[in-house]
C-alpha cells in the first residue's frame, strides 16, 4: 500500500487545523451523537448551545482537547503512554477511568466478539509490530483498527484510536483520516465484520479509498 497523499508535515497540520470542526463533527456522528455541524462549530467557538445535552458538549470539547494534545506533541514518541495520554483527553468525565488500560471483560454492542483480558506486555508487543509497518497509511489504519477491536480502554476506544492514527498520518505528511457522514453506515458494517472475524482486508481498503484526505492542488 502506497501513501494516498504526499504532503509535508506543515501541510498536514494546516489541513487538520482548517478542517478540525468537520473532523470532530464526523467523530461525533460516528459515535451516534445527536448534534448538527453548526452546533459543533458553535461549541468549538466557545459559545453555549443550550439545546445540546451536557454529554454531547463534553464529547465535543474532549475531542478538541485531544486533538490539541496531538498537535502540541507531534514530536513525542508514539508509545502506549502516549496513547493513554490521548485517551485521558477523550474520556475525561465520560468514563469511570481514563488513561489506564482496561481491566476485566467487556463486550462490543452489535457483535458476538469478546475482547480478551489485556496484558500490558502483550499490548506493547502488538503495538511494536504495528509501529514497524513502513507505510504510514497502512500503519495508521492498522493502529486505529487494533485500538478499536482490542478495546484498550474502558471507554472511547474508536475516538482515541482514530486520533492516535492521525498522529501517524500528520507527522508523516500523509493527510488525515476521518469518516465522512455519508460513509458511516458502510464503515460501521465493515467494522462490525472486522470485530467478528479479525479479517481487516475489506475495511482497510474502504478506509483507504473513502476516509483519507489530503490537499488537492489541482482544484
Amino acid at each position: 500500500m502506497q501513501n494516498k497523499h504526499k504532503l509535508t508535515r506543515n501541510e498536514s497540520i494546516f489541513l487538520i487545523k482548517n478542517n478540525l470542526d468537520s473532523v470532530i463533527y464526523n467523530s461525533c456522528i460516528l459515535e451516534g451523537l445527536n448534534v448538527t455541524f453548526p452546533e459543533t462549530q458553535t461549541i468549538l467557538d466557545g459559545i453555549n448551545a443550550f439545546n445540546l445535552k451536557l454529554d454531547d458538549i463534553t464529547c465535543i470539547l474532549n475531542l478538541r482537547d485531544a486533538w490539541r494534545g496531538v498537535l502540541n506533541n507531534l514530536d513525542s514518541e508514539l508509545n502506549l503512554n502516549y496513547i493513554c495520554l490521548i485517551n485521558s483527553y477523550v474520556s475525561r468525565n465520560e468514563s469511570l477511568k481514563w488513561r489506564v488500560l482496561r481491566e476485566g471483560n467487556v463486550g462490543i454492542s452489535g457483535t458476538d466478539y469478546k475482547p480478551s483480558i489485556l496484558v500490558k506486555s502483550e499490548v506493547e508487543e502488538e503495538l511494536s509490530k504495528i509501529f514497524s509497518i513502513k507505510t504510514p497509511n497502512l500503519r495508521a489504519i492498522k493502529l486505529m483498527l487494533y485500538g478499536a477491536r482490542s478495546q484498550l480502554f474502558s471507554c472511547e476506544n474508536k475516538r482515541t484510536s482514530m486520533i492516535i492514527a492521525n498522529k501517524v498520518m500528520i507527522e508523516n505528511g500523509a493527510g488525515i483520516i476521518t469518516v465522512p457522514e455519508e460513509n458511516i453506515i458502510e464503515f460501521n458494517k465493515l467494522l462490525t465484520d472486522f470485530y467478528n472475524t479479525n479479517d481487516d482486508t475489506k475495511i482497510i481498503k474502504f478506509i483507504y479509498n473513502n476516509c483519507i484526505f489530503g490537499i488537492d492542488y489541482n482544484n
